[in-house]
């Protein structure tokens, strides 16, 4: 799944979060990671379907997001679900704060991915969507693709 583009090599995304959520803001955070959990993503084992982010004080964690151990482990391995801090400014930490605990905000992760040679996470502050915008949601993609359709054909 690792799609290389402009220095960018992906390792996985969440695509419900897409789904399920409206995202609002996207802030790109840097991750505190050990070696084995590294390499782990380097060979593309990692997995952010229930994870999300949450506030600690002046620090910003990920929670639930599991990367794999390493195939070829040695005495030293890592948990897979355990807690990963990211790194953000102090700035966009402040802005975070304030927006999460005012408007009823979430942090969910959209996209784990290397950039010069360093882990990143991009953060989307989202607002859950309802039912009713899921359906709407899903209308428009049908039609989008309908409307595709009929244009190849022509």
């Amino acid at each position: 799944m690792a799609v290389k583009q402009t220095g960018i090599k992906i390792i996985c995304e969440n695509r419900k979060a897409r789904f399920n959520y409206e995202i609002m803001e996207r802030f790109e955070a840097g991750l505190v990671l050990l070696g084995t959990e590294v390499k782990s993503l380097r060979a593309g084992q990692a997995n952010l379907g229930d994870a999300y982010a949450t506030l600690r004080g002046s620090e910003v964690f990920l929670l639930q997001c599991h990367i794999s151990p390493y195939q070829t482990r040695h005495h030293a391995d890592h948990e897979p679900m355990r807690p990963r801090k990211l790194l953000l400014h102090g700035s966009e930490i402040k802005k975070l704060i304030g927006k999460i605990q005012e408007k009823g905000l979430t942090l969910i992760p959209l996209k784990m991915y290397f950039k010069e040679g360093r882990a990143k996470v991009e953060l989307g502050l989202c607002k859950s969507k309802k039912t009713i915008d899921k359906r709407e949601t899903i209308k428009r993609r049908e039609s989008d693709r309908q409307i595709r359709r009929e244009m190849k054909k022509r």
